[in-house]
Protein backbone atom coordinates (compact mmCIF):
# COMPACT_ATOMS: atom_id res chain seq x y z
CA UNK A 1 0.00 0.00 0.00
CA UNK A 2 0.83 3.83 -1.08
CA UNK A 3 2.55 5.61 1.92
CA UNK A 4 1.24 9.52 2.35
CA UNK A 5 4.21 10.64 0.79
CA UNK A 6 3.36 8.53 -2.41
CA UNK A 7 0.01 10.26 -2.71
CA UNK A 8 0.65 13.73 -1.82
CA UNK A 9 3.67 13.70 -4.65
CA UNK A 10 1.24 12.11 -7.13
CA UNK A 11 -1.09 14.90 -6.86
CA UNK A 12 1.51 17.42 -7.16
CA UNK A 13 2.89 15.75 -10.17
CA UNK A 14 -0.82 15.47 -11.84
CA UNK A 15 -1.80 19.28 -10.54
CA UNK A 16 -5.14 17.96 -8.76
CA UNK A 17 -6.65 20.06 -6.33
CA UNK A 18 -7.39 18.22 -3.63
CA UNK A 19 -6.42 14.97 -1.99
CA UNK A 20 -9.08 12.69 -0.43
CA UNK A 21 -8.38 10.05 2.15
CA UNK A 22 -11.77 8.47 3.34
CA UNK A 23 -12.33 5.06 4.36
CA UNK A 24 -14.38 2.96 2.74
CA UNK A 25 -13.27 4.49 -0.80
CA UNK A 26 -9.50 4.60 -2.48
CA UNK A 27 -7.75 7.46 -1.74
CA UNK A 28 -8.48 10.11 -4.40
CA UNK A 29 -7.60 13.49 -5.85
CA UNK A 30 -9.96 16.08 -7.41
CA UNK A 31 -8.46 16.76 -11.07
CA UNK A 32 -10.71 19.76 -12.96
CA UNK A 33 -13.74 19.33 -10.27
CA UNK A 34 -13.65 15.40 -11.41
CA UNK A 35 -13.01 12.98 -8.62
CA UNK A 36 -10.20 10.03 -9.97
CA UNK A 37 -9.18 7.27 -7.55
CA UNK A 38 -5.19 6.95 -7.26
CA UNK A 39 -5.22 2.96 -7.47
CA UNK A 40 -8.03 0.48 -6.96
CA UNK A 41 -7.47 -0.04 -3.11
CA UNK A 42 -10.56 0.50 -0.16
CA UNK A 43 -8.90 2.16 2.72
CA UNK A 44 -10.18 0.90 6.42
CA UNK A 45 -9.89 2.67 9.22
CA UNK A 46 -6.63 1.26 10.20
CA UNK A 47 -5.33 2.51 6.69
CA UNK A 48 -6.61 6.29 6.94
CA UNK A 49 -5.27 6.44 10.94
CA UNK A 50 -1.76 5.38 9.53
CA UNK A 51 -1.86 8.00 6.99
CA UNK A 52 -3.32 10.59 9.06
CA UNK A 53 -0.69 9.95 11.99
CA UNK A 54 1.96 10.27 9.16
CA UNK A 55 0.43 13.56 8.11
CA UNK A 56 0.37 15.04 11.77
CA UNK A 57 4.25 14.02 12.21
CA UNK A 58 5.24 15.41 8.52
CA UNK A 59 3.46 18.84 9.65
CA UNK A 60 5.20 19.19 13.47
CA UNK A 61 1.58 19.35 14.50
CA UNK A 62 0.31 17.24 18.06
CA UNK A 63 -2.92 15.47 17.41
CA UNK A 64 -4.17 16.49 20.76
CA UNK A 65 -6.76 19.38 19.18
CA UNK A 66 -7.77 16.63 16.41
CA UNK A 67 -8.47 14.10 18.82
CA UNK A 68 -10.37 15.99 21.54
CA UNK A 69 -12.33 18.19 19.28
CA UNK A 70 -12.86 15.72 15.86
CA UNK A 71 -11.86 18.14 13.58
CA UNK A 72 -8.79 20.61 12.65
CA UNK A 73 -7.50 22.53 10.29
CA UNK A 74 -3.64 23.39 9.21
CA UNK A 75 -1.26 23.77 6.47
CA UNK A 76 2.17 22.65 6.16
CA UNK A 77 5.43 22.54 3.42
CA UNK A 78 7.70 19.80 2.27
CA UNK A 79 10.41 20.99 0.88
CA UNK A 80 10.97 20.89 -3.20
CA UNK A 81 6.94 19.01 -3.42
CA UNK A 82 4.66 22.09 -2.32
CA UNK A 83 2.45 23.58 -0.04
CA UNK A 84 -0.32 22.23 1.60
CA UNK A 85 -3.33 22.81 3.61
CA UNK A 86 -5.30 19.79 5.64
CA UNK A 87 -8.74 19.53 7.10
CA UNK A 88 -8.92 16.40 9.25
CA UNK A 89 -12.18 15.05 10.55
CA UNK A 90 -13.74 11.98 11.92
CA UNK A 91 -16.82 9.95 9.89
CA UNK A 92 -18.32 6.84 11.15
CA UNK A 93 -15.65 6.92 14.06
CA UNK A 94 -12.66 6.81 11.65
CA UNK A 95 -10.16 9.39 10.75
CA UNK A 96 -10.60 11.30 7.44
CA UNK A 97 -8.67 13.94 5.73
CA UNK A 98 -9.16 16.40 2.83
CA UNK A 99 -5.59 17.85 1.68
CA UNK A 100 -5.79 20.87 -0.88
CA UNK A 101 -2.60 21.24 -2.93
CA UNK A 102 -1.10 24.86 -2.84
CA UNK A 103 2.01 26.02 -5.25
CA UNK A 104 5.32 27.14 -3.55
CA UNK A 105 5.68 31.13 -4.86
CA UNK A 106 2.75 33.20 -5.69
CA UNK A 107 0.71 32.35 -9.58
CA UNK A 108 0.80 34.86 -12.27
CA UNK A 109 -2.39 36.49 -12.20
CA UNK A 110 -2.42 36.60 -15.57
CA UNK A 111 -2.34 32.82 -15.81
CA UNK A 112 -4.93 32.33 -13.41
CA UNK A 113 -7.14 33.97 -15.79
CA UNK A 114 -7.63 37.05 -12.90
CA UNK A 115 -8.84 40.50 -14.72
CA UNK A 116 -6.41 43.23 -14.86
CA UNK A 117 -9.26 45.17 -13.45
CA UNK A 118 -9.29 42.78 -10.17
CA UNK A 119 -5.53 43.39 -9.84
CA UNK A 120 -5.50 47.42 -10.11
CA UNK A 121 -7.58 47.25 -6.86
CA UNK A 122 -3.93 47.10 -5.58
CA UNK A 123 -3.72 50.69 -5.97
CA UNK A 124 -6.31 51.12 -3.34
CA UNK A 125 -5.20 52.92 -0.24
CA UNK A 126 -8.68 52.99 1.87
CA UNK A 127 -11.64 51.48 2.50
CA UNK A 128 -12.87 47.90 2.15
CA UNK A 129 -12.73 45.42 -0.85
CA UNK A 130 -14.29 42.20 -0.31
CA UNK A 131 -13.31 39.11 -1.95
CA UNK A 132 -16.66 36.97 -1.98
CA UNK A 133 -17.25 33.70 -3.35
CA UNK A 134 -18.54 29.77 -2.41
CA UNK A 135 -15.99 27.45 -1.12
CA UNK A 136 -12.77 26.40 -3.77
CA UNK A 137 -13.58 28.90 -6.05
CA UNK A 138 -10.13 30.58 -6.44
CA UNK A 139 -10.61 33.79 -3.11
CA UNK A 140 -7.85 33.14 -1.35
CA UNK A 141 -5.34 32.81 -4.91
CA UNK A 142 -7.40 36.29 -5.50
CA UNK A 143 -6.51 37.79 -2.88
CA UNK A 144 -2.89 36.60 -2.43
CA UNK A 145 -2.09 37.83 -6.21
CA UNK A 146 -3.42 41.31 -5.00
CA UNK A 147 -1.45 41.60 -2.00
CA UNK A 148 1.62 40.48 -3.97
CA UNK A 149 0.96 43.09 -6.65
CA UNK A 150 1.18 45.77 -3.48
CA UNK A 151 4.11 44.03 -1.96
CA UNK A 152 5.95 44.91 -5.29
CA UNK A 153 4.76 48.10 -5.99
CA UNK A 154 4.35 49.81 -2.31
CA UNK A 155 6.62 50.33 0.92
CA UNK A 156 3.88 49.67 3.30
CA UNK A 157 2.99 47.16 6.63
CA UNK A 158 0.81 44.17 5.25
CA UNK A 159 -0.50 41.99 8.07
CA UNK A 160 -2.41 38.93 7.09
CA UNK A 161 -4.86 37.08 9.17
CA UNK A 162 -5.33 33.37 7.76
CA UNK A 163 -6.93 30.43 8.23
CA UNK A 164 -4.50 28.47 7.56
CA UNK A 165 -1.90 30.17 5.31
CA UNK A 166 -1.86 29.24 2.10
CA UNK A 167 0.37 31.32 0.31
CA UNK A 168 3.90 32.38 1.41
CA UNK A 169 4.88 36.22 1.29
CA UNK A 170 8.01 37.37 1.05
CA UNK A 171 9.42 41.16 1.84
CA UNK A 172 9.42 42.67 -1.63
CA UNK A 173 9.12 46.63 -0.92
CA UNK A 174 6.48 45.97 1.98
CA UNK A 175 6.77 44.03 5.12
CA UNK A 176 4.50 41.38 5.24
CA UNK A 177 3.17 39.88 8.92
CA UNK A 178 1.32 36.68 8.18
CA UNK A 179 -0.96 35.55 11.10
CA UNK A 180 -2.51 32.33 11.60
CA UNK A 181 -5.43 31.47 13.33
CA UNK A 182 -5.04 29.81 16.87
CA UNK A 183 -1.20 28.95 16.10
CA UNK A 184 -0.18 32.73 15.85
CA UNK A 185 -3.93 34.38 17.50
CA UNK A 186 -6.75 33.02 19.56
CA UNK A 187 -9.15 34.39 16.76
CA UNK A 188 -10.05 36.60 13.94
CA UNK A 189 -11.47 39.63 16.09
CA UNK A 190 -8.72 38.94 18.69
CA UNK A 191 -6.23 39.67 15.81
CA UNK A 192 -7.98 42.49 14.16
CA UNK A 193 -8.33 44.10 16.94
CA UNK A 194 -4.88 43.28 18.07
CA UNK A 195 -3.52 44.66 14.02
CA UNK A 196 -4.76 48.34 14.58
CA UNK A 197 -2.04 48.79 17.28
CA UNK A 198 0.85 47.30 14.88
CA UNK A 199 0.72 50.31 12.66
CA UNK A 200 -0.77 48.80 9.48
CA UNK A 201 -1.62 49.73 6.11
CA UNK A 202 -2.74 46.93 4.44
CA UNK A 203 -4.99 44.30 6.65
CA UNK A 204 -5.86 41.21 4.81
CA UNK A 205 -8.93 39.56 6.94
CA UNK A 206 -9.26 35.84 6.09
CA UNK A 207 -13.19 35.48 6.68
CA UNK A 208 -15.52 37.74 8.35
CA UNK A 209 -17.45 35.40 10.37
CA UNK A 210 -19.73 36.89 13.12
CA UNK A 211 -21.18 40.23 13.67
CA UNK A 212 -18.07 42.04 15.98
CA UNK A 213 -15.43 40.51 13.52
CA UNK A 214 -17.84 42.70 10.97
CA UNK A 215 -17.85 45.85 12.71
CA UNK A 216 -14.09 45.92 13.87
CA UNK A 217 -13.29 45.31 10.34
CA UNK A 218 -15.37 48.03 8.90
CA UNK A 219 -14.36 50.46 11.89
CA UNK A 220 -10.59 49.63 10.32
CA UNK A 221 -11.81 50.46 6.73
CA UNK A 222 -12.92 53.45 8.08
CA UNK A 223 -9.96 54.84 9.67
CA UNK A 224 -8.06 55.00 6.72
CA UNK A 225 -6.48 51.45 6.80
CA UNK A 226 -6.91 49.49 3.35
CA UNK A 227 -8.67 46.00 4.39
CA UNK A 228 -9.12 43.11 2.57
CA UNK A 229 -11.93 40.35 3.37
CA UNK A 230 -12.99 37.14 2.80
CA UNK A 231 -16.98 36.08 2.70
CA UNK A 232 -18.64 32.53 1.37
CA UNK A 233 -21.30 34.62 -0.70
CA UNK A 234 -21.35 34.58 -4.49
CA UNK A 235 -22.41 37.78 -5.96
CA UNK A 236 -22.38 41.03 -4.38
CA UNK A 237 -26.26 41.49 -3.98
CA UNK A 238 -26.37 38.24 -1.42
CA UNK A 239 -23.29 39.63 0.05
CA UNK A 240 -25.01 42.63 1.16
CA UNK A 241 -27.85 41.37 2.89
CA UNK A 242 -25.87 38.42 4.45
CA UNK A 243 -23.62 41.24 6.15
CA UNK A 244 -26.46 43.48 7.52
CA UNK A 245 -28.62 40.39 8.28
CA UNK A 246 -25.90 39.30 10.63
CA UNK A 247 -27.36 42.23 12.76
CA UNK A 248 -30.07 42.40 14.88
CA UNK A 249 -32.90 44.07 13.34
CA UNK A 250 -32.24 47.78 15.42
CA UNK A 251 -29.08 47.81 14.13
CA UNK A 252 -29.73 47.33 10.19
CA UNK A 253 -30.49 50.67 9.34
CA UNK A 254 -26.90 51.99 10.78
CA UNK A 255 -24.77 49.20 9.39
CA UNK A 256 -25.95 49.68 5.81
CA UNK A 257 -24.70 53.14 6.32
CA UNK A 258 -21.51 51.99 7.99
CA UNK A 259 -21.10 49.36 4.92
CA UNK A 260 -21.92 52.20 2.45
CA UNK A 261 -19.66 54.66 3.61
CA UNK A 262 -16.48 51.86 3.81
CA UNK A 263 -17.19 49.60 0.21
CA UNK A 264 -15.19 50.51 -2.17
CA UNK A 265 -15.01 47.11 -4.02
CA UNK A 266 -16.48 43.63 -4.21
CA UNK A 267 -15.23 41.04 -6.23
CA UNK A 268 -17.08 37.97 -6.77
CA UNK A 269 -15.69 35.09 -8.75
CA UNK A 270 -16.68 31.23 -9.23
CA UNK A 271 -14.71 28.58 -11.28
CA UNK A 272 -16.40 27.17 -14.48
CA UNK A 273 -15.75 23.82 -16.27
CA UNK A 274 -14.15 24.57 -19.94
CA UNK A 275 -14.32 22.70 -22.73
CA UNK A 276 -11.60 20.77 -22.77
CA UNK A 277 -12.05 19.56 -19.03
CA UNK A 278 -10.44 22.50 -17.49
CA UNK A 279 -11.23 25.23 -15.28
CA UNK A 280 -11.82 29.29 -15.99
CA UNK A 281 -12.68 31.56 -13.55
CA UNK A 282 -15.42 34.29 -14.32
CA UNK A 283 -15.55 37.58 -12.33
CA UNK A 284 -17.99 40.14 -10.95
CA UNK A 285 -16.21 43.52 -10.26
CA UNK A 286 -18.16 46.07 -8.47
CA UNK A 287 -16.62 49.67 -7.55
CA UNK A 288 -19.00 51.28 -5.08
CA UNK A 289 -20.34 55.10 -6.78
CA UNK A 290 -22.64 56.84 -5.77
CA UNK A 291 -25.38 54.79 -6.98
CA UNK A 292 -24.28 52.45 -5.37
CA UNK A 293 -24.07 53.65 -1.66
CA UNK A 294 -27.36 55.09 -2.02
CA UNK A 295 -28.87 51.75 -2.79
CA UNK A 296 -26.95 49.70 0.12
CA UNK A 297 -28.41 52.67 2.34
CA UNK A 298 -31.86 52.67 0.69
CA UNK A 299 -32.35 48.97 1.60
CA UNK A 300 -32.75 48.45 -2.20
CA UNK A 301 -29.73 46.09 -2.51
CA UNK A 302 -32.54 43.89 -5.44
CA UNK A 303 -31.55 46.68 -7.90
CA UNK A 304 -27.33 46.73 -7.41
CA UNK A 305 -27.34 44.25 -9.93
CA UNK A 306 -28.52 46.92 -12.65
CA UNK A 307 -26.18 48.99 -11.29
CA UNK A 308 -23.14 47.13 -11.86
CA UNK A 309 -24.26 45.79 -15.50
CA UNK A 310 -24.52 49.64 -16.35
CA UNK A 311 -21.24 50.48 -15.01
CA UNK A 312 -18.59 48.73 -17.54
CA UNK A 313 -17.40 52.53 -18.11
CA UNK A 314 -16.32 52.73 -14.25
CA UNK A 315 -14.55 49.19 -14.58
CA UNK A 316 -17.43 47.46 -13.56
CA UNK A 317 -18.28 43.71 -14.71
CA UNK A 318 -21.49 41.59 -14.27
CA UNK A 319 -21.22 37.82 -13.59
CA UNK A 320 -23.24 37.61 -16.75
CA UNK A 321 -20.76 39.59 -19.09
CA UNK A 322 -17.80 37.74 -17.42
CA UNK A 323 -19.53 34.47 -18.59
CA UNK A 324 -20.60 36.10 -21.70
CA UNK A 325 -16.82 37.00 -22.60
CA UNK A 326 -15.73 33.15 -21.59
CA UNK A 327 -18.37 31.81 -24.10
CA UNK A 328 -17.60 34.11 -26.90
CA UNK A 329 -13.92 33.20 -26.65
CA UNK A 330 -15.29 29.23 -27.15
CA UNK A 331 -14.03 28.53 -23.56
CA UNK A 332 -16.86 27.14 -22.26
CA UNK A 333 -20.10 25.31 -23.44
CA UNK A 334 -23.90 27.23 -23.94
CA UNK A 335 -24.89 24.78 -20.98
CA UNK A 336 -22.30 26.03 -18.12
CA UNK A 337 -22.63 29.19 -19.27
CA UNK A 338 -26.68 29.00 -19.08
CA UNK A 339 -26.13 26.43 -15.45
CA UNK A 340 -23.66 29.12 -14.01
CA UNK A 341 -25.68 32.76 -14.92
CA UNK A 342 -27.21 34.59 -12.56
CA UNK A 343 -30.08 36.06 -15.16
CA UNK A 344 -30.39 32.83 -17.36
CA UNK A 345 -33.09 34.24 -19.43
CA UNK A 346 -31.37 37.37 -20.14
CA UNK A 347 -28.22 35.26 -21.06
CA UNK A 348 -30.11 33.12 -23.60
CA UNK A 349 -31.29 36.26 -25.42
CA UNK A 350 -27.46 37.51 -25.61
CA UNK A 351 -26.39 33.52 -26.92
CA UNK A 352 -28.98 33.63 -29.31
Amino acid sequence: MAELLDYLTRSVEDNASDLFIIAGSPVCQKLDQRLCPIGEERMMPSDTERLITDLYARAGRSMDLFMGRGDDDFSFALPGLARFRANTYRQRGSMAAVIRVVAFGIPDWQEMGIPEEVIKLSQVRHGMILVTGTAGSGKSTTQACIIDQINRDRECHIITMENPIEYLHRNYKSIVSQREISIDTEDYNSALRACLRQAPDVVLLGEMRDPETIRTAMTAAETGHLLIATLHTQGAVNTVDRIVDAFPSDQQAQVRIQLSMVLHTMVSQQLLQTVDGKLAPAFEVMHVNNGIRSLIRDSKSHQIDNAIAAGGAEGMISMDQSIFSLYKAGRISKETALSSSDHPEQLQRRLG
